[in-house]
């Protein structure tokens, strides 16, 4: 079955950096668009950002500048590389999973939770002020 792990997280302080990983397992194909998603204690889940196999990406408000998300589709593997880090930033991260096969990151994904049909466990990602 479809598995995704995320690694990386951890505490630090403002304004390092930070490289989130998320491996994915039991795809047949490539086809899937990768977002990841963050959940601070007692908040909704927050889009903060999404990547096609093809490579187009979208970023949240939030992140957009800071945030850079890449992938390798040999490894099976997409990549958030996470600077400037505020204490804001501080939650749980999630990648996800939407196998519908999109070429280019839909405008609406950001309000979409429910189109991500697979999810690893998350990770934490704790910024210290």
């Amino acid at each position: 079955q479809v598995q995704l792990v995320e690694s990386g997280g951890g505490l630090i302080q403002t304004g390092e950096s930070l490289s989130l990983s998320c491996v994915a397992s039991g795809f047949t194909h490539d086809a899937y668009m990768i977002g990841w998603w963050r959940q601070a204690p007692g908040k909704e889940r927050e889009a903060v950002a999404a990547i096609t196999d093809k490579g187009d990406i979208d970023y949240s408000d939030a992140v957009k500048g800071r945030f850079t998300v890449s992938r390798d589709n040999a490894k099976r593997t997409t990549y958030l590389q996470m600077d400037s880090l505020k204490p804001e930033d501080s939650g749980v991260y999630y990648c996800a999973a939407d196998a519908d096969g999109w070429v280019r990151v839909p405008k609406s994904w950001s309000k979409n939770p429910a189109g991500f049909e697979y999810w690893g466990q998350g990770t934490q990602v704790t910024v210290s002020s």
